[in-house]
């Protein structure tokens, strides 16, 4: 056997227990190419060509028991008039699939059209309307997705009780007046501005006691949200605002070991302090024409193989099945 750069032990011919596909970013819309606020070019319509070229690898696979999508589905800069045409348009594209798609809720899906709406149109299958959700495709594992913009300025209601906390929490931790700039933010208060979001106490509470089930029934626990929450696996501008009350809740129990992101559109990779792999996928949006980034991952017994394709690094992931103190 081979021995990856991280230390980790190539697979060989070990059969997974199951293998699903991944992707982030789309963030399509009918419009030109474009920059990010960093000036890091954006390739609007390109995003569902590469979407499109994942879905038939991922069927011609034939292996895959599902797929997610780690958010934003289409663009902010989607003209607010064909939002929904948008939205129907990239879905359409994920139902050709041969499987079920599990989706979570970024802030351009938000810019775009209300959480109610999005709920519905992506089918996330929450308790009582929420976007927070957990599902388990064997016995021996359990996926919670998050949902990173409970707390949130956009998405609900003008006063909804969960946005007026969001534009309180935010007024005291980021002094500018534009909200979306961290200007003079330092360190991971960077993370304080409008296009990220939080999780409230409902949701937390809801997250410990699926983390304590999936203890008891001796589960592995993959957590999936749009927002990224270690810092060493991504930029502080893109962590979640109570990252490190989620990491909390994580690490009162071992069942969890790999959190997957999306959001920080260039990826990123760390294994905390507890042992926990953090991988925050590269997006597509990114992508110039005729190239890509998707992939797949392969569970194993104490492995995540996550096989990438051109700008998704491939990552092995290998875990303790032990406590770390």
């Amino acid at each position: 056997m081979m021995t990856s750069l991280n230390g980790a032990i190539a697979i060989g011919t070990k059969q997974p227990l199951f293998s699903f596909g991944v992707i982030t970013d789309v963030q399509y819309a009918d419009i030109p190419d474009g920059r990010s606020f960093l000036g890091v070019p954006r390739y609007y319509r390109h995003s569902i060509l590469s979407l499109q070229r994942a879905v038939t690898k991922w069927n011609q696979m034939e292996k895959l028991k599902f797929a997610v999508h780690f958010g934003d589905i289409v663009d902010g800069f989607c003209p607010k008039d064909k939002s929904r045409t948008a939205v129907l348009k990239v879905i359409k594209e994920f139902d050709k699939f041969n499987g079920p798609v599990y989706h979570m809720l970024g802030n351009h899906c938000l810019y775009n059209l209300p959480r109610s709406d999005l709920i519905d149109l992506l089918k996330i299958p929450g308790p009582h309307g929420y976007a927070y959700y957990d599902f388990s495709p064997v016995p021996d594992y359990r996926f919670v997705v998050l949902d990173g913009y409970d707390i949130s300025t956009i998405g609900w209601p003008e006063d909804h009780p969960h946005r007026l906390e969001a534009i309180k929490y935010i007024e005291t931790k980021n002094p500018n007046v534009e909200k979306n700039s961290p200007d003079g933010l330092t360190g991971n208060d960077r993370r304080f501005v409008m296009f990220n979001g939080g999780v409230g106490k409902e949701q937390l509470a809801w997250f410990d006691s699926v983390l304590q089930d999936a203890s008891a029934l001796d589960q592995k626990v993959i957590v999936c949200c749009h927002l990224p929450l270690d810092p060493a696996a991504s930029s502080p501008e893109s962590l979640l605002w109570n990252y490190d009350e989620v990491m909390h809740v994580i690490h009162k129990y071992n069942c969890v070991k790999v959190c997957i992101a999306g959001h920080a559109h260039k990826g990123g990779y760390v294994v905390d302090s507890h042992g926990i792999h953090h991988r925050v996928l590269e997006a597509v949006l990114e992508c110039p024409p005729g190239s890509d980034a998707f992939g797949y991952i392969d569970v194993y017994h104490d492995q995540l193989s996550l096989v990438g394709t051109d700008r998704m690094a491939s990552t092995e992931m290998h875990f303790s099945l032990e406590k770390i103190s």
